[in-house]
């Protein structure tokens, strides 16, 4: 079962967002009080527990949910190989549509700096929020489509 293993949220872009218990993540705009939230393609960010794990393999030990910078952490799912286009339901109430994968990484990326290098580019995803909800830790994740 793919599921919600952390929910992160940072009041400023480019920084390590820290866990919290639940979060509200609006229609059109994202997670409610995240820097990265608003209108666009990349209102929410997501990166899988396994991708973490392959930055630990290489030796960087350090390394927990939202340090970089992901708003939801996941497991269980393959997040990288998923089309643009694929919805995703989490929790009761929550849909997100896949926007974009990867991307590039600034100069002053604060994760890379701390991590020594950084996964978002080649396995992080990005959504738009479809349906409002809350998604909270444990929360299961169901592919509507691909």
């Amino acid at each position: 079962m793919a599921k919600v293993v952390s929910v992160n949220i940072s009041k400023k872009k480019g920084t390590v967002k820290k866990p919290i218990e639940k979060g509200y993540f609006r229609e059109n705009h994202g997670l409610e009080g995240d820097a990265h939230a608003g209108r666009g393609h990349r209102q929410v960010s997501l990166l899988a527990e396994e991708s973490i794990e392959k930055m630990k393999a290489k030796g960087i030990w350090d390394l927990a949910a939202g340090k970089f910078a992901e708003n939801i952490t996941t497991e269980g799912i393959e997040l990288h190989t998923l089309p643009v286009g694929t919805k995703l339901k989490i929790g009761e109430e929550v849909i997100l549509e896949i926007s974009q994968i990867g991307k590039k990484c600034h100069e002053a990326c604060e994760i890379r700096k701390i991590t020594g290098d950084c996964i978002l580019p080649m396995e992080g995803i990005f959504a738009r929020v479809l349906k409002s909800g809350f998604i909270k830790p444990g929360d299961e994740i169901i592919v509507i489509n691909e």
